[in-house]
């Protein structure tokens, strides 16, 4: 099993940034396809990115394309999320997620397809 911990997130204005990254610990992280997924509060928990092991295959919701990029540093075991021109309609809170699964041959929009969760981490968007 391994350990996620996602940091980064916090209040900023509309048009802003961030880049939330994901640590994880227990396993190398290179063996992992890898996702970001958000939940806003009264809502269900949707896709927002997903990358496979190497980095060289992405995915992202519609509603993010363009804005956000999902990169990963097998070598520091991290995944991170650059979000660029913020929304108010971004606001949640965003869980990095890790599966062993091939992203190729996986569900990678569908947070059951992963194993493991990070606790999340808070992003805000003001306007």
């Amino acid at each position: 099993q391994v350990q996620l911990v996602e940091s980064g997130g916090g209040l900023v204005q509309a048009g802003g940034s961030l880049r939330l990254s994901c640590a994880a610990s227990g396993r190398t992280l290179s063996r992992d396809s890898m996702g970001w997924f958000r939940q806003a509060p009264g809502k269900e928990r949707e896709f927002v990115a997903a990358i496979s092991r190497s980095g060289g295959y992405t995915k992202y919701a519609d509603s993010v394309k363009g804005r956000f990029t999902i990169s990963r540093d097998n070598a520091k075991n991290t995944v991170y999320l650059k979000m660029n021109s913020l929304k108010p309609e971004d606001t949640a809170a965003y869980y990095c997620a890790a599966t062993t699964a091939d992203m190729e041959d996986m569900r990678w929009y569908d947070g059951d397809a992963y194993d493991d969760w990070g606790q999340g981490t808070q992003v805000a968007v003001s306007s």
